[in-house]
């Protein structure tokens, strides 16, 4: 069976608190674009992120609010800014490293929460039935083309909010040479 892949560049989940100290008291992010996940959006705020050996600049925020900060690199950001982040599902945060993020109107020293998302599956649970797949699963897409190859450890995510979509980086994404909406086929 077959899902629409996309790829994620790097981008940041901002909390209120952290978004106040960054663009100022109160501040409400712009919606940019809406993104493929329902209620999800690209914001048109930027911020930097500073690391022990380098900067990236302007990276994308992403919408709405969360309750902590997650910062969503991919492994090479990691060595631009000279910080080793571990590959994880999102929101699971707990010992990752942290990392300074600056903005126009301040800078968080962020603790925590600096992470490489784990390739993973957007799906709700009609599509998980029909795919023959529960929350947490591990399964494997395979890619098609000249580049065609096989990605393993992939995390099946369920939830009835979900559109069905697999999410890997940038960086995977290049490897296997596929665009948003290709079609990849799950083989479990």
């Amino acid at each position: 069976m077959k899902l629409p892949i996309a790829l994620s560049n790097k981008h940041i989940h901002l909390s209120q608190d952290d978004i106040n100290t960054l663009f100022g008291q109160d501040y409400k992010l712009t919606p940019f674009k809406p993104l493929s996940q329902p209620g999800q959006f690209a914001c048109e705020e930027k911020v930097d992120l500073v690391g022990p050996k380098g900067t990236i600049k302007g990276v994308r925020v992403l919408g709405p609010t969360r309750n902590q900060t997650q910062v969503e690199i991919s492994l090479a950001d990691g060595f631009t800014l000279g910080v080793k982040a571990p590959i994880r599902e999102s929101g699971d945060l707990n010992g990752t490293p942290g990392i300074k993020i600056a903005g126009p109107n301040g800078e968080v020293e962020l603790q925590e929460g600096l992470i490489v998302a784990s390739r993973h599956i957007h799906m709700n649970s009609n599509d998980a039935k029909n795919f023959g797949v529960n929350d947490k699963d591990l399964v494997k897409i395979k890619t098609e083309g000249q580049r065609a190859l096989v990605f393993e450890n992939v995390l099946v995510r369920v939830n009835d909010s979900y559109q069905l979509e697999m999410h890997v980086d940038v960086e995977e994404g290049n490897a296997a040479a596929v665009k948003n909406g290709e079609l990849v086929e799950l083989i479990k």
